[in-house]
């Protein structure tokens, strides 16, 4: 399983025991703004927007929070103009970190995620330095009990790549534009899907085995993604799963 992933699942336990959500919804709230803003505001022609609008949905966010935010997108309502820039790093362990952020000020979120990285045992790296070990797919978690074989035969039928165990449930990979039409396919087998996204999924992982490295690649992930412009934050490790329970604890 890729680190994006797993700390996927370990931000999303962690934000729930937090209460997180007016952080959580801030960010899917900017994130729908933007895909409105440059694919336009009908979801039905804006896979960009649909994805981000499901997102938003399954998160709670309220309806006309979210209508609101596409209006301010395409311009029907005043609002701030977002723009979006990637920086890539390393983590303890030589760990690949890829940072993708939304701001209304470059130069004080560009100093904001530099110190981020210093103060948690990173570096930051020159653009390209670590984004070719990692390729964009869609991916959807998708709840079990379900017979693998009969999961394969429906993900190919869907017009999607693979999948692999998430715990109870699965994750299928997709490439980015299918997203939307593989739920769409696997909802109508009957496979209840729990979410889908847009994500980068790294060609190979960084074993993590020593806890005290892992547990500082992990506080690293933790306070990047606990800045207020970071959207996603994507890495190759592979930590234990015996190590993530006892960081969520």
């Amino acid at each position: 399983m890729s680190g994006h992933s797993k700390w996927a699942t370990t931000k999303h336990r962690k934000g729930a025991k937090d209460s997180a959500r007016a952080k959580v919804f801030a960010k899917l709230i900017r994130q729908v703004e933007v895909a409105a803003r440059e694919g336009g505001g009908d979801p039905a022609s804006n896979a960009s927007l649909r994805t981000m609008f499901q997102k938003a949905r399954e998160a709670s966010v309220p309806i006309d929070t979210i209508e609101r935010a596409i209006k301010r997108g395409t311009g029907e309502l005043e609002g701030v103009r977002y723009e979006s820039i990637s920086y890539e790093g390393y983590a303890p362990n030589g760990v690949a970190v890829i940072v993708e952020t939304l701001t209304d000020n470059r130069n004080r979120t560009s100093a904001e995620i530099k110190h981020v990285f210093s103060k948690n045992g990173g570096s930051i790296a020159e653009p390209g330095a670590v984004s070719w070990q990692f390729d964009r797919k869609g991916m959807l978690e998708v709840q079990g009990p379900i017979d693998e074989d009969q999961l394969l035969e429906w993900v190919m039928e869907a017009g999607g790549e693979n999948f692999e165990p998430q715990g109870a449930n699965y994750l299928v990979t997709t490439e980015p534009h299918d997203v939307g039409s593989v739920r769409d396919a696997l909802e109508g087998f009957g496979v209840k899907v729990l979410s889908a996204d847009l994500t980068l999924v790294a060609q190979n992982l960084v074993p993590v085995g020593d806890e005290s490295e892992a547990k500082k690649i992990l506080r690293l992930m933790e306070a990047i993604d606990d800045h207020d412009d970071v959207q996603n934050v994507y890495a190759n490790f592979d930590i234990p799963d015996e190590i993530l329970a006892s960081f969520e604890g």
